[in-house]
């Protein structure tokens, strides 16, 4: 009886370590489980074609998930990313389109392709700048300074062209702005471009993230603001810098999309936001702030992407689509507070 109750804890905790370790790798297993389901109900999904288009989708989400990844690890939310990518394909439209008018010198100036690109890049970072500045200076919550920034960038990206889509931006080799449609359908040694973005982008977030100082500084914020604070940690540029890196990754996006398409419409890039943080809370990011990585993020936007394009085509109704991604996002906020409370109870056992 002795030998059995010494041995009690031991398995109580063995099965506590491989519940732990299953809940760590349930994006795994879910990718694994969706890929399984629609290779069986859809028979042309393993295909090299399809495939293609797929990783070329799930990089939309995941350029949006990598940069809502760090803003929610700080504790915070950003709703605006979804807005950004319509405002940056609307910009890079405009200026291929119609150029940018100087009013006062009556003028108008044609830029060169990867000018073009910069500009589009720093309007993302501006606004993520705006909505940084509300949060750390004006003590605005996350949620109600990126909703106003939604809206403001939604707004200008209408303005921009009255509400009409830029068509055609092929350039002109006058002008010197051809090359647009490459970003969205070129290839580096056999690869799509969008996907190479990807791939630099998420080596060097994940680098940021676990290799350098300010990695740690992200973590320290979404852990415990106080005590980083405290501790010499610079918060309010922490925060300052997750909302203007969202910006940027939400440019990415819209100049991918706006390439994709070889037009841009101010409506882009509706309903993201969510997409961009179910990739993340699917992939482990705790919406209390704290905990993430960003390859679990780039695997759960591939969940979400797999879920799309396989009910695409299994032709269950875009209403139903909805729906099952709205429960896929409950179910992984739910499974992610039940991890929480198993992590405290562990901690508090052990004390």
């Amino acid at each position: 009886m002795s030998q059995a109750s010494a041995t009690a804890p031991e398995i109580k905790k063995e099965k506590f370590k491989i519940g732990m370790l299953l809940l760590n790798l349930r994006t795994f297993i879910a990718l694994f489980l969706v890929v399984i389901y629609f290779s069986i109900m859809a028979p042309n999904f393993l295909s090299m074609a399809n495939l293609l288009i797929l990783v070329k989708h799930v990089s939309i989400y995941a350029f949006l998930a990598i940069g809502m990844t760090f803003v929610i690890i700080t504790g915070g939310i950003d709703l605006s990313v979804g807005a950004i990518v319509g405002l940056a394909g609307m910009v890079a439209g405009l200026l291929l389109h119609k150029g940018l008018h100087i009013p006062f010198m009556n003028a108008t100036i044609y830029f060169h392709l990867p000018m073009v690109i910069l500009i589009t890049l720093g309007v993302g970072v501006l606004c993520g700048a705006f909505s940084g500045l509300l949060i750390t200076r004006f003590r605005v919550p996350p949620f109600i300074a990126t909703l106003g920034m939604l809206y403001i960038a939604r707004g200008a990206a209408l303005l921009l062209s009255d509400g009409k889509t830029f068509p055609n931006l092929v350039g002109s080799e006058a002008l010197g702005n051809t090359g647009f449609p490459w970003l969205g359908s070129g290839t580096i040694l056999g690869i799509p471009f969008s996907i190479c973005v990807l791939v630099i982008l998420g080596i060097g977030a994940s680098y940021l993230a676990k290799r350098t100082p300010l990695g740690r500084h992200i973590y320290s914020v979404g852990g415990n603001e106080r005590a980083a604070l405290l501790s010499g940690v610079r918060v309010n540029r922490v925060k300052m810098f997750v909302y203007m890196f969202a910006g940027f990754c939400s440019a990415i996006a819209g100049l991918i999309i706006a390439s994709q398409l070889v037009a841009s419409h101010p409506a882009t890039g509706d309903m993201f936001e969510l997409t961009a943080i179910a990739a993340a809370v699917l992939g482990g990011t705790s919406l209390a702030g704290g905990r993430g990585t960003i390859g679990g993020t780039i695997i759960g936007a591939f969940v979400i992407g797999v879920l799309g394009d396989g009910m695409v085509m299994m032709g269950v109704s875009s209403f139903w689509q909805m729906v099952i991604k709205g429960l896929v996002i409950v179910a992984a906020v739910v499974v992610d507070q039940f991890q929480g409370k198993l992590q405290s109870r562990a901690v508090i056992q052990e004390d």
